[in-house]
């Protein structure tokens, strides 16, 4: 049975390494071993980043860098259908539909809006994040990641653990509105658990690293060259113990640097294993290999966005064909929708 497999990435920045480990590397997997009659949809959303303040000039140019990342990881727009969300109106056409049959009550449970506060006020924790801070628009924002993924009948969301509260609220409203309408026009999607490794903040280990937060140095971009790689690794806070070992709750500063090294390494050894070579080499030696690792997997990415993003051309002509792809599909689903609620 075909599969039709779908995901996105807020626009809001250059993609870091934790994106780049978690979920970008595994859409090049899911394309690469998909089967020729499955659909693949990659889309960067627009919509959602508004749901948090933005400079209109920035967002603009950050949209089509977003695009030429992907396109630099190695998403092929021959085999993948790669579009902006926000020129594709049905989204939140679908989204307000959707809105009309959520019960608050699911979305008063999700938590994400509280941490993307939370970093974006660079507050120490959820805890410091009142309601009064709260727009419509990111509370309500799982149901448009769930018209995002209906929209197009994804059958499969590769998604990381932090969004699978999400999916299951897509399950859910599919199901709502099947059961509703008497129809069986949305599939239940399902997730693709990624065996992401989880990459955490450079400056403050005990967030995960983030495109939102305030320190540039707490991430490293995919575009970043390899003076700016080593000046982010040198200044990452690791602690005063001496020596090197694998202990997320004690140390994570060195931990998270630990699971850097073993993620962006050709090596089947598993983070502890690697600890133990290093037991006897100081926080600099660690730094160092880090700094080569992460230049060995960074540094061609690097070279291929350079080389998409000054052919701006080619760049919008592969917008435009992924947005006519993905709007033939959207606009047929908006047609079944319709009929059903009776518009």
């Amino acid at each position: 049975r075909p599969k039709t497999i779908f995901s996105g990435i807020q626009p809001t920045g250059v993609p870091h390494l934790g994106n780049l480990l978690g979920a970008l590397s595994n859409w090049v997997e899911l394309q690469n071993n998909a089967a020729p009659n499955d659909t693949v949809i990659y889309s960067t959303v627009g919509y959602h980043a508004i749901t948090m303040p933005q400079n209109p000039k920035v967002l603009r140019e950050d949209r089509l860098n977003s695009l030429a990342c992907l396109l630099a990881v190695g998403i092929d727009p021959k085999r993948s259908i790669l579009f902006l969300q926000d020129q594709i109106p049905e989204h939140a056409e679908l989204a307000w539909i959707l809105n009309c049959i959520t019960p608050m009550g699911k979305l008063q449970r999700m938590t994400t809006w509280k941490s993307k506060l939370a970093v974006s006020r660079n507050a120490n924790s959820e805890d410091e994040v009142s309601d009064s801070l709260l727009n419509l628009g990111l509370f309500a924002y799982p149901v448009l990641q769930t018209a995002d993924i209906l929209l197009y009948k994804a059958t499969h969301v590769p998604v990381g653990e932090d969004q699978q509260q999400h999916l299951e609220l897509s399950r859910d409203l599919a199901d709502l509105f099947n059961r509703t309408h008497k129809t069986n026009i949305f599939p239940l999607p399902h997730h693709i658990i990624t065996p992401a490794k989880r990459i955490l903040s450079l400056r403050d280990p005990s967030q995960k690293m983030s495109k939102s937060a305030p320190n540039p140095k707490s991430r490293i971009l995919i575009t970043d060259d390899y003076s700016e790689i080593q000046a982010k690794i040198r200044s990452a806070v690791t602690d005063s113990t001496p020596s090197i070992s694998y202990d997320p709750e004690n140390r994570p500063g060195v931990a998270n640097l630990l699971t850097i090294l073993a993620s962006c390494s050709d090596t089947s050894k598993s983070v502890p294993e690697l600890a133990q070579e290093y037991s006897s080499k100081n926080h600099a030696e660690l730094k160092a290999d880090v700094t080569e690792a992460v230049e060995r997997l960074v540094g061609p990415i690097r070279e291929n966005y350079r080389r998409i993003r000054n052919d701006e051309a080619w760049l919008r002509q592969v917008s435009t064909d992924g947005i006519r792809r993905a709007r033939e599909i959207a606009t047929q689903t908006m047609d079944q929708v319709k009929h059903q609620i009776g518009l």
